[in-house]
This record gives C-alpha cells, sequence and structure tokens, in this order.
C-alpha cells in the first residue's frame, strides 16, 4: 500500500531562522495522520537561515541522521567531535545514554537538509558521531546505503537501528527496481524532480508511506533525486 503524505498536508513550523516541514507529526496540530512507518519516528525538512542554527542541546537513545541537500552544515557536540557537512553528504549520531549538540549554517545561502529520526533497537550504549562523503554520480541509477544498522551494508554510516537510508539519483525517463522483504516498510521523499511509484505520481518533497509492498517501481519523469529508509 501507498499512503501519500503530500508537500502541503505536512505540518509545519516558522521560526524565522528556520523553516520547517515534518512529514511525521512532531507537535500538537500537525497531522494526525502522519504516524511512525516502523522504528522511523521523524523526518523533517529544515531550512536555516544564514547565520542561524540550532544552540546546544541533548538527545538520548535515538538515531539522528542528516542528509544535506543544499550548503554546508556546521556540527559541534559534547564528545569534542567537530564537522562540516556539504550538499549530498551525510552524518549520523547515536545519541545512546545522551550527547549535547549544535547544529548551525556555515555557508552563505539558506541551508536545507533532512532530519530522520530513528529508534534504536536498543536503549543506552556509548554515544557516537560520524559524517562521510556520498558523491552523488555514485548513485546514478542505484541506490546506495547511506547508513544502516546491518553490518553487510560496507561504506554505510553505522547506526543502532533496524534500518537502512538509501539515495538514488535518476535521469529523466530512466527506472529502477527495489524489493522490500516481505516484513519491511519504507518511507520515501522525493527530495527534488518528479517521479512515479508504482504507477502514483509523486513531485519534488512529497513522501510516500511504503508497507505491505514488496517490489516498488520507480520512473522519473524529471531528472530527481530520492531519499528512502528501509525500516523493520
Amino acid at each position: 500500500m501507498l499512503t501519500h503524505r503530500r508537500w502541503e498536508s505536512l505540518g509545519h513550523a516558522d521560526f524565522g531562522w528556520l523553516r520547517a516541514k515534518h512529514h511525521f507529526t512532531v507537535f500538537d496540530g500537525g497531522n494526525p495522520e502522519h504516524e511512525p512507518v516502523g522504528n522511523l519516528v521523524v523526518w523533517n525538512d529544515d531550512e536555516i537561515a544564514v547565520g542561524g542554527g540550532f544552540p546546544f542541546h541533548g538527545h538520548k537513545d535515538m538515531e539522528i541522521i542528516t542528509y544535506v541537500r543544499q550548503g554546508v552544515l556546521g556540527h559541534r557536540d559534547s564528545l569534542g567531535s567537530e564537522g562540516q557537512i556539504h550538499a549530498g553528504d551525510v552524518q549520523a549520531m547515536s545519541a545512546g545514554t545522551g550527547i549535547r549538540h549544535a547544529e548551525f549554517n556555515k555557508g552563505d545561502e539558506p541551508l536545507k537538509l533532512y532530519q530522520i529520526w530513528l529508534q534504536p533497537r536498543t536503549a543506552g550504549g556509548e554515544p557516537q558521531w560520524n559524517t562521510r562523503k556520498f558523491p552523488k554520480d555514485d548513485r546514478s541509477g542505484r541506490f546506495v546505503v547511506l547508513a544502516s544498522g546491518f553490518s553487510d551494508d560496507d561504506g554505510a554510516l553505522p547506526i543502532r537501528a533496524d534500518a537502512r537510508v538509501l539515495a538514488v539519483t535518476l535521469k529523466a525517463g530512466e527506472q529502477i527496481h527495489h524489493v522490500l522483504a516481505p516484513s519491511r516498510s519504507a518511507y520515501l521523499v522525493v527530495a527534488s524532480g518528479k517521479v512515479a511509484v508504482n504507477g502514483e505520481p509523486m513531485n519534488a518533497l512529497d513522501g510516500v508511506a511504503i508497507t505491505h509492498v514488496t517490489n516498488v517501481e520507480i520512473v522519473a519523469f524529471e531528472d530527481s533525486e530520492l531519499v528512502m529508509v528501509d525500516t523493520g
């Protein structure tokens, strides 16, 4: 079954320095139909103004993956880690027993990113932070695993959740076939472009929950970039 979450149906918040759309219910007043998919509980589409950012704040027992779509993200945390994550690259943070961090726009244009939160397999554990470059050319016409809770996904950022975060770029007219195990679900977002998923059209920034489906056929009508979480 495909359950679309069109851009205009998403919950939203506007704090001036931060404009956010929520694929999943975050605050009271959000779309009550946008419930978690498996252990995927948050997918925020954030735009952070130049000079803006989140001050130091804490997380616990959550796997947080950040996919940068535009601009440069700056990161600092209580582990002493610092980094800059550029468009197309990814960071993964296992909050574990507790971590504090700050995230901010390090560039000279609005910073656009996805914040994806997954519940871990088990609570606790030492907090961790990692980042990695994922050139878009490497995922042209094929899904590449960016972050994974499975040891056989070589090259992916490690997370402690029963999930994978994947991405693909498609040229206009290209199509791709993806197989989900019968026990799995997925959530897919069109970062840019226009596609059809199992024959149903999706515009840029739309999302879709994919449940009780094993075969996913995606056809690109325009050059497109897709991000997906495969979850138990």
